[in-house]
């Protein structure tokens, strides 16, 4: 487990980081309160993937899928809204977590008991306004 505390400006860092700490890892779910900064290091660890296209939270669209450079999918998904674990299921999400592509969960503790502890954990605490620690 590793722990770094760092500012907003060095995000492209942490994410660095987590990647090369878990190069053969493909599902990381992210922990933190509203706020924490969960989505900005997930828009920053898909930079580090080659990802192009603009990313943001699905929120309402509980899944958003990017491209990386080489042609690859990349999942991201945010369960807030959720209510329980079938509501994830009714979208398929076992699939895509079975597609060795990548995916970032955001609120991952609401589907918990699919992941059976399969992912790389990921917390965000804050340190202050601009300060965050980041334990994976």
């Amino acid at each position: 487990m590793q722990e770094i505390i760092a500012s907003e400006t060095q995000l492209d860092e942490v994410a660095e980081a987590i990647l090369k700490a878990y190069p053969q890892e493909r599902v990381f779910g992210f922990y933190g309160e509203m706020g924490a900064g969960k989505t900005t290091l997930i828009k920053e660890m898909c930079k580090c993937l080659g990802v192009q296209d603009i990313t943001s939270s699905p929120t309402f669209a509980i899944v958003n899928e990017y491209w990386t450079e080489g042609g690859q999918p990349l999942y991201h998904f945010d369960f807030y809204r959720i209510d329980e674990p079938a509501d994830a299921t009714r979208i398929g999400f076992e699939e895509y977590l079975y597609s060795d592509n990548y995916c970032f969960i955001e609120w991952t503790e609401k589907v918990e008991e699919i992941l059976q502890g399969d992912f790389i954990p990921i917390t965000i605490q804050r340190v202050d306004d601009v300060t965050r620690k980041f334990i994976f």
